[in-house]
């Protein structure tokens, strides 16, 4: 009971800012073990609202997870990542690959034999090189914020997960000097995250995550236990 008024507590401090990032899943690492691995996350699609458009994403993460307890992990990733971005009207504007970090928490809410509960949130920051359009210079910032709830059936080689999230992305966006934060079309936008964990040994399995409705992204990564 303890645990379940932690979650609400945590997602209550949270909604008022929280929103879009891999899951992760919901394989965890137990207490003072630690996760590693190398993880490609792709944002095909997000809308924005009003009049700009809609933003893409590719980024590349080193990840780690660490089990703080057998309940709780804290998850970190760095790396890069660009931004694409196309209003409604005008052209696209490609901001090459740079610095991408991210941090998160989740929580195992059930366990058993055979299925597995977890709530967790994410969140990812992309800044990448600025980019000048007719003289015009161009600076972006990508931060994408999830919270999410899975469930997952394991069997011996494979464990599939199935959730839903409540997820935001802000591409926010200087012209010259001129800072303007650009939403996502919906505050509070939900979706559907679908997505598996492959053993391949017993301290390595690969994930492919798929995320839809509120956004179209994939990622993938290999993974390894210590």
């Amino acid at each position: 009971m303890k645990r379940i008024f932690f979650v609400l507590f945590l997602f209550l401090l949270s909604s008022s800012f929280c929103e879009s990032a891999p899951s992760y899943g919901t394989k965890q690492p137990e207490k003072n073990q630690i996760f590693i691995g190398a993880q490609t996350y792709s944002i095909l699609e997000r809308k924005l609202e009003q009049e700009h458009g809609e933003v893409s994403s590719l980024q590349h993460f080193i990840n780690i997870s660490y089990g703080i307890f057998d309940w709780l992990s804290l998850d970190l990733k760095g790396g890069a990542g660009n931004i694409k971005q196309k209003p409604d009207i005008g052209n696209e504007i490609v901001y090459p690959s740079y610095m991408s970090g991210g941090y998160g928490f989740r929580i195992k809410l059930y366990e058993n034999p055979k299925t597995k509960y977890v709530f967790g949130f994410q969140h990812i920051s992309v800044h990448p090189y600025s980019q000048k359009v007719d003289e015009t210079k161009h600076k972006a910032v990508l931060d994408d914020w999830q919270l999410s709830f899975l469930g997952s059936i394991k069997t011996s080689k494979i464990t599939p997960y199935l959730g839903f999230r409540w997820s935001r992305t802000d591409y926010i966006h200087w012209v010259n000097d001129e800072r303007n934060r650009k939403k996502s079309d919906l505050t509070n936008s939900i979706g559907i995250i679908a997505g598996g964990d492959i053993k391949i040994n017993e301290r390595t399995w690969i994930n492919i995550e798929g995320q839809f409705i509120d956004a179209k992204a994939f990622s993938i990564g290999m993974h390894f236990n210590f």
